[in-house]
């Protein structure tokens, strides 16, 4: 139900904008309880100028600078996003490490979630085949194939969550060798040792790709070639990649659930579709719930690096030292390097869908970013696709598109992500359940079925920060046990893995 009083949402004593929270937004003329009066109409998640605004002057939200007026503000009208300009980046280059002293937070102990242990000593929150490709060539095969298991062979292994072709586009036609080759590479191999495959893969292959089988799994590796093979044709392809598959599925089925300690977890968080409520009710909610995770000892993730390169100045002090400040700065540096190679910087990252939901650019889009990491201190920085070595909580640097960063994610071995959305999406990966946390109550009626957890309710008064915060803590290690589906799970909506690849292609 639509908010019967008008509601304005200021979160910094700052702060000269507040955001309209009112479902459809709020008309020209209304008049709230203290007195303050719009002069236009504005749109629901957008900003309305507390006061007067001059040419030049400073945009404030989150208590930071945002823009800058390009012309006159009026107190109480729209601003609209072309009157925003946007502010320089913080320096990389001139920022110096102090660490921040932070409260301890007190351990959560003994928390545990069902989940499978692996051989290596790792655990895992599914038990799933995975078929991968060693090049595109090869995928058209390989779906072909897993549509075929999955109909005449998986139901024979109850234990089995599911197959997963797990296809890229990388293998050849590539600059193998090229510097930055190693972050698909490094990518691929990682995802071939994702946890919820428990120490099995089977990779497909042409035959005659750059990217061999043997490159992407050290030691025994359970291969297919599709150019080598002693039978001709391309049912005898399909039938050898089934035959493999089986063996690998009679393993797999012997596996059971077991107690495991949350410290076990490594859990990813992400946004997209985001609007101007995302920093309001759904990414501080993920960043309460992070820091119970923290807490309970497991491994949390935040990632984006346009998303949070205006808000660096805020995380740099929480880094555990000075090793781990210089990596997030240089991960900063190599990011501004790399954007500025295809002439653009980090304001190509805001979307239409970003502005229509009252995101004015990129820095107001980061200052909301940058609360799902929660208050922990940031024990390691992680380069695209790598793993981390420590607990707690992490950054891994990562594109901000959406399916990029989840495959980079999953290449570190998040085993949950938990995704905030203002303006909705069916996003979903197939090697790990990703819980939907809306920021407004209008999407979480609109998709009933897509949405796990509506945040919106913050802000309607209708529920905490802290309380959505440790619902959302709970549904992770539910879905974790296997005890539950997030609605992305239950329909079986996944994305297609796309690597990052900053590599020359031939």
């Amino acid at each position: 139900m639509a908010l019967q009083k008008p509601l304005r949402i200021k979160l910094h004593l700052k702060d000269n904008v507040a955001i309209i929270a009112n479902e459809g937004g709020l008309t020209k003329g209304t008049r709230f309880e203290d007195g303050f009066t719009l002069t236009t109409d504005v749109p629901q998640a957008h900003k309305a100028a507390l006061e007067d605004i001059p040419q030049g002057g400073e945009i404030i939200r989150y208590g930071q600078t945002i823009g800058y007026a390009l012309k006159f503000i009026p107190k109480g009208s729209w601003i609209e996003e072309s009157l925003v300009g946007m502010p320089e980046p913080p320096d990389v280059n001139q920022m110096v490490y102090s660490r921040q002293e932070m409260k301890q937070l007190e351990p959560l102990k003994g928390m545990t979630f069902m989940g499978y242990r692996n051989a290596d000593g790792t655990a895992a929150t599914k038990n799933i085949l995975g078929i991968q490709t060693s090049v595109q060539c090869v995928a058209g095969v390989v779906d072909i194939a897993v549509k075929k298991i999955k109909e005449e062979l998986l139901p024979r292994y109850p234990h089995v969550d599911d197959v997963v072709a797990m296809k890229h586009n990388y293998g050849c036609g590539v600059a193998i060798n090229a510097p930055a080759a190693v972050i698909p590479i490094r990518s691929i191999k990682n995802l071939a040792k994702h946890p919820n495959f428990g120490g099995e893969m089977l990779i497909v292959s042409l035959g005659c790709e750059k990217l061999r089988p043997e490159v992407v799994i050290d030691g025994d590796v359970h291969a297919v070639h599709i150019q080598l093979q002693d039978e001709n044709g391309f049912a005898a392809s399909v039938h050898t990649i089934m035959k493999n598959a089986e063996k690998i599925l009679q393993r797999l089925n012997q596996r059971r659930r077991e107690v495991c300690s949350v410290s076990d977890l490594v859990v990813g968080l992400q946004c997209g579709g985001s609007d101007a409520f995302s920093g309001v009710t759904s990414n501080p909610a993920v960043g309460y719930a992070a820091d119970l995770l923290v807490r309970a000892g497991a491994t949390v993730m935040f990632s984006e690096v346009t998303e949070v390169r205006d808000g660096i100045d805020r995380l740099l002090p929480r880094a555990v030292d000075a090793d781990v400040a210089d990596r997030l700065l240089a991960e900063m540096k190599w990011y501004d390097r790399y954007l500025s190679l295809g002439e653009v910087d980090r304001s190509a990252n805001t979307t239409p869908g970003n502005k229509k939901g009252g995101l004015s650019n990129i820095v107001e889009k980061a200052m909301g970013s940058i609360v799902k990491s929660g208050t922990s201190p940031i024990t390691e920085v992680i380069s695209p696709g790598e793993r981390p070595t420590k607990k707690g909580l992490i950054y891994a640097a990562t594109p901000a598109s959406d399916f990029v960063c989840g495959t980079c994610q999953l290449a570190s071995g998040i085993h949950v992500q938990v995704f905030t959305t203002g303006r909705g999406t069916p996003y979903g990966l197939a090697m790990a359940p990703v819980i939907k946390v809306c920021s407004r109550s209008i999407l979480a009626k609109k998709w009933p079925d897509i949405i796990d957890i509506n945040a919106g309710r913050i802000a309607e008064g209708e529920a905490t920060i802290e309380s959505v915060g440790k619902e959302i803590f709970d549904m992770i290690l539910s879905v974790a046990s296997g005890k539950k589906q997030s609605w992305a799970e239950k329909w079986k909506i996944y994305n297609d893995l796309c690597l990052f690849n900053p590599a020359p292609i031939t």
